[in-house]
Parts: C-alpha cells; structure tokens; sequence
C-alpha cells in the first residue's frame, strides 16, 4: 500500500480554477493506476478521474470531462487533478487513490480535501 497525502483544495468562485495534488510514499508509485474520487454530503463517492501507471491512459466522469485534468509525475511520486470551470456542484471532499498492478480494487487511499465552490 501507498500512503497518500492530498492538497490544493479550498473555496474558489464558479468559473474558477484549483489544482489538486496528491503526494504518495514508497518506490512503486510508478506501478500503480491513480484515481481521483469525490463525495459531497449526502451522496455516495463517486468517481473523476483515473491514471494508468505511465500517464498514457486517462478516463474521466462524463461530469468532469473537457473540464478536469488528471496527471502524474512518478519522479515526483504525484498524481494532480487540475480543475477549471467549476461549478457548484464540483463541491466535495476530494480524495486521491491508489491501485496496485496486480490488483483491480484501489487499496490506498488519502485523507481528502475539501473543494467549495460558491456560486
């Protein structure tokens, strides 16, 4: 397992912009496949964005698509998520997740940041 640690988040106004950064320890940060999930109040966790382990793959909720962007730098052991555009209902606790190669659930996950977006 990875241990994650997220950052970046805060209030911006719709329309606005934030990037997201998660910073992972160990030495197979290059091997796993990197998410970006988010859960507002009252709602289930959802999914935004993932990573295959070399940046080569990316997918997105169709919500946050043309919007969102996730990248990585494995020299760095960091997954970002830049988001632009935002809207209120981008408001969320955002946590970043790690899933190993061998496996197909992510097993790591971080502590969250919050994004607020007031309209």
């Amino acid at each position: 397992q990875l241990h994650l640690v997220e950052s970046g988040g805060g209030l911006v106004q719709a329309g606005g912009s934030l990037r997201l950064s998660c910073a992972a320890s160990g030495r197979t940060f290059s091997t796993y496949t990197m998410g970006w999930f988010r859960q507002a109040p009252g709602k289930e966790r959802e999914f935004v964005a993932r990573i295959s382990w070399n940046g080569g793959v990316t997918n997105y909720a169709d919500s946050v698509k043309g919007r969102f962007t996730i990248s990585r730098d494995n020299a760095k052991n960091t997954v970002y998520l830049q988001m632009n555009s935002l809207k209120p209902e981008d408001a969320a606790v955002y946590y970043c997740a790690a899933r190993p190669p061998w496996g197909t659930e992510y097993d790591s996950w971080g502590q969250g940041t919050q994004v607020t977006v007031s309209s």
